[in-house]
Formats: C-alpha cells, structure tokens, sequence
C-alpha cells in the first residue's frame, strides 16, 4: 500500500513530503524537551530555602555592629535592625557552614532570630529556635562593663527566651538543634583562663581566701542553665547528642574546673554528673580523664581549683559500682585515691576524700588494709592540721574494718597512733586520745590487746610524767583506768617491762657517760705528751704481707 501510494504522488512530490515530516518530527521534539526542562527546573527551586523580604533588606543592609537597642513589647528590638541583625546574621553564617554539614541543614528553612516564638507559628518554633541559638554563638566582652551594652542586653535577652523554650518542653533537640546547642555552648564557655595573680601558695591551701567571681557570670549563667536542660531534657536521644557530646567536648568541659568561680565549678559538678548518667558509652573516658588531672594536679603542679566537685561527683559514682569492683576501679583508688592525700591542700577536698576511700571499703571491705597503709605513707610528720584530719579520716575507716583486716594492720598502725598520743600539740594528742571513745574500735582493741597494750602502755607513761597539757593528762588516765578494768594482769606486765626496759635504758646511758668522760680525760692528755715525745717510727711487721 505504501509503495502504491508513493508510486501514485511521484518523484516530484516525495521530496517535499519527506522535507515536510522531519520538519514536524523536529519541532516536536524542541517542544517536549522545553516542557521537560522547564519542569525540572521548577521542581529544583521549589526545594530550595526562601528568604523572607525582610530578611533580604536585612541582608543587604550592610553589617555595621555599632548601632544600639532598646527593649519594647514581648522582647528585644532593634532600633536600627537592618544593621545590627545583619551583622550577626553574617557571623552565623561563617560559622554554620564549617559546623553544619549540608546534610544535616537540609530542610531547615533560615527564620529571623528577632522575632519573638509567641509571633510565629508553631511550624517554625524549631527553626527560630535553632537561629537564635545560632545568634548567641557571638562572644560578648565584659572586660569593660560599658562596652557594648546594647548587643550584651540583645544576647542575654536572647538566652533568657531560650531557656524559657526549652523549659516549657517545646523543643525538639533533633540533630541541627542538637549541633546548634553544643556549638553555642562551645563557644560561649569553652575558654582559656587568665593567669593566677595570687600568692604562690598552692591554690586551695589558704582556705581563707575570697574568692574571684566572672564578670561575665550573668550571661555564663544562662548558657549553664540551658546546657543542663538539654542533658537532661527527657526526650534526648543519647545516640544523635553523643557525636556532638564527645571526648573533646568533655574534655574542654573537664578543663573549665579550673575557673576561680565556685558558682560556675557548682554548675559543671552538675552538668558532668547528668553527662556521666546519660551517656553510658563515655563512663570509661570520663574515668580515665579524671584519673589524668588528679595525676597531674598530685604528682607535677599542685594547684587546682576542682578537685573537691570532682571528688563529689565521683563520690556517687563510686556508690554506683558493682560488686565484685572491678581492677580498673581499685587502681582509681590506689594511684589517684590514696596519693591525693599528700598535697598541702588536702584541707580543700579532705571532706569528699573521705567520703569516697569510704564508699571504697563499703563495697570491699578487704580495701581496708590498703588504705590504712596508704595513710600511714602519707602521714604529716610536721603539720598540725593535716594530722587531725588523718586521725579523723582513721577513725571512719576504722568503724568499717573487719576483725582480719585489722590484726593485719594494727602494729604500724597503733605505733603511729602512740607517736600521736605523745604529741606536744595539744589538739593531735587529744584527738588521738578520743580514738577509744568509738565502741567499734574499742571492741578491736580489745580482742587485740595482747599487741595493742605493749605498744600503748609506753605513750601512755611519758604523758603522765611529761606532758604540758591537762586536758591531755585527763584523757591519758583515763585510758590507763579502762585498760586497767579490761585487763590488770597485762597492766602489770607491761609495767613491770617498762620498768625492766627503763633500768636497762639507765645502765647503757651511765655506760656511755662513763666511756665519755674516759674519752675526754684522754683526750685532755695526750696533747701535752705529744709535744715532748717525738714520733716514733712504726716498726717494721716481722710478718711479709
């Protein structure tokens, strides 16, 4: 038929015809494809973010930080807010696009951080969230109270609203809100702390000293706050918060114990402690990083202003512990634990010390013996102070040992405790004397009192005879007139050896005075003898060497 029909139109009008067809095959071609593309290109923009027009007037104001803010209505307005939003604006983006990778960002449409939550629809109370979170990431300057007033209040009103947010349980700390929330708290507190211009006594150890508070603690405060609202906030998931809440940010956190502010120490005893209880997998690096700043602040500076928060927070921690305590756990208290309590300043954290090596010996009570060893290591030969919180340290550790434990340990033990009933300071030989006031270790004395006696008896002599103290003297017969009534065959014995070792004493000192004065009268005479008798030469041995 196709051949008919062509033989029939001839070899004039082929050629048209075909011309004719490729022309239309042509243009319908260029339509498709225009359609095609010009519906990709739509389906391209519309996923793309849309700045408001105000916005863009903002943007394209100019970034001018020097204009002033005054407060009106629900919140902080600008009087000149294309400038100084502008300004910050600009920051947050520099910022953002090194922090937030395109993937995380994508789907968060760019609101005005201005505006008020109680102004926007609840559709975009997450992204005005995230923006003035991203606002706050500018750092103010409190050197000078009369810098920059305007953007301070601008911040800090800003922080306020934050806080109020997530308070109220609105917020969604999806991944961007989380990254956002770590990197304002990162940059607003994460700092390095002026040097110390005080005296060269170790910090801590002047417990007298005022201390030194932030100018910047008002704003500080609120970025705490809003920090321990996001780790606890219930509807956290620990898996997204812990690739933002990493090794590095607990470690600047760690490094923030160092400031001189007691209120912003408080603020991060809590907010580790909530980290430690949230974050599962960071409890062995939290352990360990820990460990490493009580090994620096004991064995290399000495000076440190967070050792006692540390100690508290560990002090739950260790209460935490399953039993049977594992090897890591043991090692805390032998190589941190026991040597903390050689620094000078141990008056500072003695308190949260005590509690812990406590709780220590409350999960084993076989740790006793290590400890006890420990201290009498460690024990202060010529301060006063330390000595009492020593005894007062003993005594608690005392009350938790086990009868085994302490036939162990009670030689060195009560020798130390001798050299202490015989101390000339008053309040150290008191202190020692009250030890047998404690039912506990009175029971252990006294199934113990075939070896605690003899070493006892001695002290308990050279006080009556010599100390300058009554109070002292009271104490010590009393302690004579109990051991009396517990056991007065032992009193006697140990009367009669100290008698016998005092004569034995008397005999060999006579002896040495005796041989002294010999020495001396020798000495007095050869002198002259030497002056008129020549030297004689040795004569020669009769024996070959």
């Amino acid at each position: 038929m196709v051949g008919l029909f062509l033989g029939l139109l001839g070899s004039k009008y082929l050629a048209k015809f075909v011309c004719l067809m490729m022309t239309f095959f042509f243009l319908a071609v260029c339509l498709a494809g225009s359609c095609f593309v010009s519906i990709m290109l739509k389906q391209i923009l519309s996923k793309l973010p849309r700045k408001s027009q105000k916005s863009d007037s903002l943007d394209s104001a100019g970034i001018d930080s020097g204009n002033q803010t005054s407060n009106s209505g629900n919140g902080v307005q600008c009087t000149n807010i294309g400038n100084s939003i502008s300004s910050r604006l600009s920051v947050v983006k520099r910022v953002s696009s090194a922090v937030f990778p395109a993937s995380i960002m994508a789907g968060v449409e760019a609101v005005e951080p201005n505006l008020s939550f109680k102004d926007v629809s609840n559709p975009q109370k997450q992204n005005l969230f995230i923006s003035k979170l991203n606002l706050c990431c500018e750092v103010s300057d409190f050197s000078d109270p009369d810098k920059s007033n305007a953007e301070q209040d601008l911040k800090r009103q800003t922080l306020i609203e934050l806080v109020d947010f997530v308070s109220s349980g609105s917020a969604k700390f999806n991944e961007p809100a989380t990254a956002a929330m770590c990197k304002m708290c990162a940059i607003n507190l994460f700092r390095v702390f002026p040097p110390k211009y005080r005296s060269n006594s170790t910090s801590g150890e002047a417990e007298d000293e005022e201390p030194m508070f932030d100018p910047a603690w008002s704003n500080l405060q609120l970025v705490y706050d809003l920090l321990v609202r996001f780790i606890s906030y219930s509807s956290l998931d620990a898996k997204v918060a812990k690739k933002y809440v990493d090794h590095s940010f607990i470690l600047r956190l760690l490094d923030l114990f160092e400031s001189e502010d007691p209120r912003e120490r408080d603020c991060l005893k809590t907010i580790l402690h909530r980290i430690y209880g949230k974050f599962m997998v960071h409890r062995p690096f939290v352990r360990k990083a820990v460990s490493n700043i009580i090994y620096r602040f004991v064995f290399e500076t000495e000076r440190h202003n967070g050792i006692a928060e540390l100690l508290e927070i560990f002090g739950s921690i260790i209460s935490g512990f399953a039993i049977p305590l594992k090897e890591e756990h043991k090692m805390f208290l032998w190589r941190a634990l026991i040597p903390l309590h050689k620094p000078k300043s141990v008056g500072v954290y003695h308190q949260q010390l005590t509690y812990c090596v406590v709780q220590f010996i409350d999960k084993d009570p076989k740790l006793a013996n290590s400890v006890i060893k420990g201290l009498l290591k460690y024990w202060p030969v010529t301060n006063s102070q330390k000595e009492l919180m020593f005894i007062s340290e003993l005594e608690e550790i005392l009350e938790m040992t086990s009868m085994a434990e302490f036939q162990k340990i009670m030689v060195p033990l009560f020798r130390r405790i001798a050299c202490c009933l015989n101390s000339f300071h008053y309040q150290v030989a008191e202190r020692a004397h009250l030890v047998w006031n404690n039912e506990h270790i009175l029971n252990l004395i006294t199934h113990n009192r075939q070896v605690i006696f003899p070493l006892i008896f001695p002290a308990l002599e050279r006080n009556s005879q010599n100390h300058w103290n009554q109070a002292v003297l009271n104490l010590t017969q009393n302690i004579r007139k109990m051991f009396c009534e517990m056991d007065e065959e032992l009193v006697l014995t140990c009367q009669r050896k100290l008698e016998e070792e005092n004569s034995r004493l008397s005999e060999a000192a006579e002896k040495r005075k005796l041989t002294w004065e010999r020495l001396e009268s020798a000495a007095g005479f050869q002198p002259a003898a030497a002056n008129m008798i020549p030297p004689v030469k040795p004569a020669a041995c009769p024996v070959a060497c």
